[in-house]
């Protein structure tokens, strides 16, 4: 039985459960040509068939003063279970994305892409043609399981196959039972027989709130596994998966001055066998559907469901819904969560080259024409793609004789050039949307990032840690989007300019940073970099990252004071 926290519904929940299994008024928001927005409660459900209502703010002060509305355009995000896209669907998406969105092909943090700039009229035909791609935007966004993730390089171990597959199992029993998706935006038949949309797992509430999954093996932790609300964390023994750690409560999203709203890493909850892994995935979501806050949404994720009721309890109540017992957390050992750029081979002969992505916005601009370049890999059908959690692209799966073709394309449009050129703060730094089209940016992010990297780098150049696999990451605002809370060094933007400085945060994802200055401007900011780097290279100790000398140094004294 649920708790007490549900007594006084949300909004949301009340939207959710009076919504007709997430159909609403959409169809007819959707046909309204009045306007370019949807009806006020769509605007929650829109977001569980794959897209979120966004305006243009940029052009809100000349829209109002001409007293037009504002400039709304949906984004429309992608389904792709542990990132993968064949080259046919990456032909189709070029083609998707110059027709109906800005054009950008924007890889996000949790292995798929977004299109951005949708306009209304142009929302149907685009889920159309992804639909005869083989492409789909169901589940992820809204108060569901989302895109399920997993370790992005098939050379990172001769297992990414079976893990792969269990991403693709999870994302599959995942979804949810409704067929508004098909009726409202591919034209299919209604339902007559309500039953058949039965949701033992959703019922008519679905999640208190968005829910996230990701699977890493060891010793490669590119998902940040951590962050998720379930993390599996494969342990391998003499070459076979044996079972994985079941961990619980990730989450980054956080509130500006309310220290009742904290990113948190996930917990080692217990370990199961892979006969097992999937019946106790399914009922973590169960007891979080019944256990989660519903009246506050700020309250809502699993981590804060695991710090009320505790992990002991958590652990004795998946017990007794899965029927079986659990076992204490294996031992594992991460070494690294970079991407490692360039060409590598698997243990099938194939190949693979790891493209560098600032920011994931895959474009065209006249130094540089990536997604042309990509385009032509693409038709040639001589390789498929697969995307990081880092935001970046791996040209896949190409066979030992077509490597030198593309090899070729990537060297005439200067692809390899171009990630040989990042540095190793520019690979490994990470930035969200944020503004123009985020509702919820305070600042800059995505736009900002690159020349304040250019700047840093300086500073790096300066103190000669230009070698340094600093780990760098942006937000727009405290929702945490880009893991900033789970980077060496992290900036939250808290208004238009200024960011929150975050130090602390380790190399590997095994501990989140801590805010060390608030509300800082550039001058600010590169101010307290250059003294921190200067302080680092004169006192760090021996093979010391930057995220743990700067724990020590600036953060551990402040905790333990």
């Amino acid at each position: 039985m649920a708790d007490q926290n549900n007594q006084n519904l949300s909004s949301t929940e009340r939207i959710k459960q009076s919504s007709d299994s997430l159909r609403g008024t959409l169809a007819e928001s959707v046909a309204n040509e009045i306007t370019g927005s949807i009806a006020e409660d769509d605007q929650a459900l829109v977001r569980f068939h794959g897209m979120y209502l966004q305006d243009d703010r940029d052009r809100r002060e000349e829209r109002a003063a001409k007293k037009l509305e504002r400039l709304y355009s949906f984004m429309i995000r992608l389904r792709l279970t542990g990132g993968y896209i064949s080259p046919a669907q990456w032909v189709a998406l070029h083609h998707i994305a110059g027709d109906h969105s800005t054009g950008t092909i924007k890889i996000t943090t949790r292995q798929t892409i977004q299109l951005h700039g949708v306009l209304k009229s142009h929302v149907k035909p685009t889920l159309k043609a992804f639909n005869e791609a083989a492409l789909t935007t169901i589940a992820t966004c809204g108060d569901i399981n989302r895109n399920v993730c997993c370790t992005a390089h098939p050379a990172a171990s001769p297992l990414h196959e079976e893990i792969f597959g269990l991403a693709n199992d999870i994302a599959e029993m995942l979804l949810p039972k409704t067929n508004a998706y098909y009726e409202i935006w591919l034209e299919g038949e209604k339902i007559a027989d309500k039953q058949l949309e039965e949701d033992p797992l959703y019922q008519d509430r679905y999640m208190p709130r968005k829910f996230k999954i990701g699977i890493a093996i060891p010793p490669a932790n590119d998902v940040d596994i951590l962050t998720n609300d379930v993390g599996l964390i494969a342990i391998v023994k003499k070459g076979v998966i044996v079972g994985y750690n079941i961990c619980v409560g990730g989450g980054m999203s956080t509130t500006h001055g309310n220290p009742d709203h904290y990113a948190r890493l996930a917990s080692p909850l217990a370990f199961t066998t892979p006969e097992n892994i999937m019946k106790a995935v399914y009922e973590v979501l169960t007891i979080q559907r019944d256990y989660g806050n519903r009246s506050d949404r700020k309250l809502a994720r699993l981590k804060y469901t695991v710090d009320r009721l505790g992990l002991p309890w958590w652990r004795e109540e998946l017990e007794r819904r899965c029927g079986f017992k659990l076992e204490d957390p294996k031992p594992f050992e991460f070494t690294s969560r970079r991407d490692n750029y360039g060409w590598e081979q698997n243990h099938k002969g194939l190949w693979y080259y790891t493209l560098f992505v600032e920011n994931g916005r895959v474009l065209d601009i006249p130094e540089l024409k990536m997604k042309q370049a990509l385009l032509e890999i693409a038709q040639s059908e001589k390789a498929a793609f697969r995307f990081t959690t880092n935001q970046n692209l791996i040209i896949a799966d190409i066979k030992p004789e077509d490597k030198d073709f593309v090899a070729g394309i990537l060297e005439q449009y200067g692809l390899i050039a171009h990630t040989e050129r990042a540095t190793k703060l520019r690979g490994n730094a990470m930035a969200c949307v944020a503004l123009n089209t985020c509702a919820l940016a305070l600042a800059e992010a995505q736009r900002y990032m690159p020349s304040l990297l250019d700047k840093v780098e300086g500073l790096l150049e300066k103190h000669s840690l230009q070698n340094e696999e600093l780990i760098m990451r942006m937000t727009g605002c405290p929702n945490g989007c880009a893991r900033p809370y789970a980077a060496e060094i992290g900036f939250v933007g808290t208004a238009y300019g200024r960011y929150n400085l975050h130090f602390g945060g380790d190399r590997l994802g095994l501990r989140l940073n801590k805010i060390y200055k608030e509300s800082l401007d550039e001058a600010q900011i590169l101010s307290e970099l250059d003294a921190a780097f200067a302080a680092f290279k004169e006192e760090r100790s021996a093979g010391e990252t930057f995220g743990d000398f700067s724990y020590r140094k600036y953060i551990q004294p402040a905790v333990t004071a």
